[in-house]
């Protein structure tokens, strides 16, 4: 068998400040965006820069009680870890675009990593895993 997460919805106020912040900031590709009259709603997939792994769906909440849950999907945990080959161009890249990094570089047992917040202050990873690490070896 095989099976893999192909999408990770991230709630969102609006899909263009939402897409703007994604692809300016973060350089991800914007891989869909495609409106759906039935449901006045977008599908909007993004993904980091030559990734094959799993995309985020930007999904704008439709109503109060998802809207509650933008920028705190987990509780105030690390939400989503980003992969980097390159960890001191990515976090000086992004410092310079205005991430705001919430926990500074470190070295740790798996590798380099640093803690920063999306527009909506869902926190994030940074990191550059070790080469091995189990999970770098399945996505290199």
């Amino acid at each position: 068998m095989k099976q893999s997460i192909v999408h990770i919805a991230l709630l969102v106020k609006e899909y263009d400040e939402a897409i703007e912040f994604y692809t300016q900031k973060l350089h991800f590709e914007l891989i869909e965006d495609t409106y759906q009259p039935e449901q006045d709603k977008r599908w909007v997939v993004i993904a980091p820069p030559n990734s094959l792994g799993a995309t985020i769906l930007l999904a704008r909440a439709s109503n109060p009680e998802q809207a509650n849950f933008i920028g705190n999907q987990t509780g105030g945990r690390v939400f989503l870890f980003l992969n980097s080959d390159n960890f001191w161009r990515d976090y000086n890249d992004m410092k310079d675009s205005g991430i705001e990094f919430v926990r500074a570089p470190k070295k740790a047992s798996y590798g380099m990593v640093a803690v920063f917040k999306d527009l909506y202050g869902n926190l994030w990873d940074l990191l550059e895993l070790n080469k091995e690490h189990p999970i770098a070896k399945r996505i290199t």
